[in-house]
């Protein structure tokens, strides 16, 4: 359903390197999902601004992130970033991240470039398509769902929190794996190798209400919802064994 396409032999490439530490842990030691957002998250602004791009606006509007085996407490991480695609006002940044101690994620997200003035989105400079552009290769993606919208049903409260909130006061992506790290501790069964997808929708207020709503898939996976009122739709996740 996602492609995650390997580096081609032109191009810009960009490493980085970290260490799973105690706040990335989860309570059996593997590293949660809203933490290697973040990482990811780091790794792509870290490469952003080396090349000079630093004062871009981005928001996220989907991450794939395909886990063939979690990394673990203080496992050495090594990530390896690329331009894999574009559209007119987004681009594909795909990670590859590896570890010493067998860890491996693949990554995709798509990230829609924005007007600074406006927060609307804004075509592509030609200065950063002159940067980025060889990797892509003239590959195009595009940012439209791919999910399923949510179905009828209550769902549970998800309280927000202040720190939730980024410096663009939009809910930080990261946040957002954490209703799929709550669903995955109710699954024991449900662990790596696994792909989880988070597609993004309406922004969050700071005094909005949000809702949960989760099914269980077919294939033993889980599909999830962050909902509002009036049939807002946040987030639209998806978990399905297999990467």
């Amino acid at each position: 359903m996602f492609e995650l396409v390997e580096p081609t032999s032109r191009g810009r490439l960009f490493d980085g390197a970290t260490v799973v530490r105690l706040g990335d842990s989860s309570p059996g030691g593997r590293a949660r999902l809203d933490a290697i957002a973040r990482l990811l998250q780091d790794v792509s602004d870290d490469d952003a601004r080396a090349a000079g791009f630093g004062d871009y606006t981005w928001v996220v509007r989907r991450t794939v992130i395909a886990v063939h085996q979690f990394p673990v407490y203080l496992e050495a991480l090594s990530l390896r970033t690329w331009c894999a695609g574009f559209g007119a006002a987004f681009a594909e940044r795909r990670i590859t991240v590896r570890g010493d101690r067998g860890g491996h994620l693949e990554s995709a997200t798509t990230w829609v470039h924005l007007d600074a003035s406006s927060m609307r989105p804004a075509r592509m400079p030609q200065a950063f398509l002159h940067v980025f552009g060889p990797s892509a290769d003239g590959r195009t993606v595009s940012a439209k769902p791919r999910l399923a919208p949510s179905p009828d049903g209550e769902g549970t409260p998800w309280p927000l929190r202040f720190t939730d909130f980024d410096v663009l006061e939009h809910v930080n992506n990261a946040v957002y794996f954490a209703p799929v790290e709550e669903a995955l501790a109710r699954r024991r069964s449900l662990r790596a190798p696994m792909t989880v997808v988070v597609e993004h929708g309406d922004p969050i207020e700071r005094d909005g209400a949000v809702r949960w709503v989760e099914r269980d898939r077919a294939d033993g996976g889980v599909d999830g919802w962050l909902v509002g009122d009036a049939g807002r739709q946040f987030a639209a996740v998806s978990v399905v064994p297999g990467a």
